[in-house]
């Protein structure tokens, strides 16, 4: 079963008509998403890929019945798209602009929790569902099948590699999560397991975190409490502290949030902590195997 999105999702896409947001869309569309709508002013009463374009998320709930948005503005757009597409009534949204302010970012999550609306990212590669045929965002569509393990990540491009190496070992994805890594954002490592752990679809859940913040620890928490196995990699062992790494979020300050404090916590918890990205489809393997026995 699909968490945050599936075949009920109904796409509107802000930027549409920009590069990113038609190329996406055209991804999107492709994989099987059912994009509805997209908003461009400057194009109203055109279309991107048959997709009706309208001024407004607004018009796009009212006229086509959207229930999520996906947004590919610029950075320096996204807290007012964002903040409209809460506004119009939309359930899920998802930012994926990178270097949105945080105090931007605080305003937006606000609104939403005031709302009821699900904010993936700021920073994410998205959300994708293998049942149903829905992307929002980002992920190339051909590494992900159908099967039994849940994936939650901080990095597109290592969660991409492990995706592509369970799909190789047989072992597909039910959903695919980008929480993003900007220090403030949406959704949580936290948020993503607990729905997993409902989600009788999902046998197996896939962690991929990295340095810097306290994400990974506060899951830890939660693994604790889990009955669905879980593995982990953990991106960053040669970082230095004190120096950013990639994402706004992977920065080790006064000895909070390194590799090894994540680590202990994790292994404490049980989970099953990967050296190597391509070591993850194997772990995952072995714990599915250990459970069925």
């Amino acid at each position: 079963m699909a968490i945050l999105v599936g075949s009920e999702t109904r796409v509107v896409v802000q930027g549409i008509t920009g590069n990113q947001g038609s190329f996406h869309t055209a991804q999107m569309l492709a994989y099987g998403t059912r994009v509805v709508a997209g908003t461009s002013p400057s194009r109203v009463g055109g279309r991107e890929h048959g997709v009706p374009i309208f001024a407004t998320v607004r018009e796009a709930v009212e006229k086509e019945g959207a229930n999520a948005s996906v947004v590919f503005v610029p950075a320096r757009f996204a807290t007012d798209a964002a903040l409209e597409a809460i506004d119009a009534g939309v359930g899920v949204l998802v930012l994926v602009p990178e270097h949105m302010p945080v105090q931007d970012t605080m305003a937006v999550l606000a609104f939403a929790r005031r709302r009821g609306v699900t904010v993936v990212g700021p920073n994410t590669f998205g959300v994708l569902s293998t049942e149903g045929r829905c992307k929002m965002g980002i992920p190339p569509n051909h590494i992900y099948r159908p099967g039994p393990v849940g994936l939650v990540a901080r990095s597109g491009t290592l969660s991409y590699e492990i995706a592509a190496s369970l799909s190789a070992a047989g072992l597909g994805q039910t959903t695919a999560v980008g929480i993003g890594g900007d220090p403030v954002a949406g959704l949580t490592f936290v948020d993503v397991l607990e729905r997993f752990e409902a989600d009788p679809e999902t046998r197996a859940v896939v962690m991929v975190g990295e340095i810097g913040g306290t994400a990974e620890e506060v899951a830890a928490e939660f693994i604790h409490r889990m009955t669905k196995p879980v593995v982990a990699y953990l991106a960053g062992r040669a970082a230095p502290p004190g120096k950013r790494m990639g994402h706004a979020g992977a920065i080790i300050e006064r000895g909070r949030g390194t590799l090894e404090s994540k680590r202990r916590a994790l292994t404490e918890a049980g989970a099953r902590v990967a050296e190597m990205p391509w070591e993850v489809a194997g772990l995952v393997r072995e714990a599915l195997g250990a459970r069925a026995g």
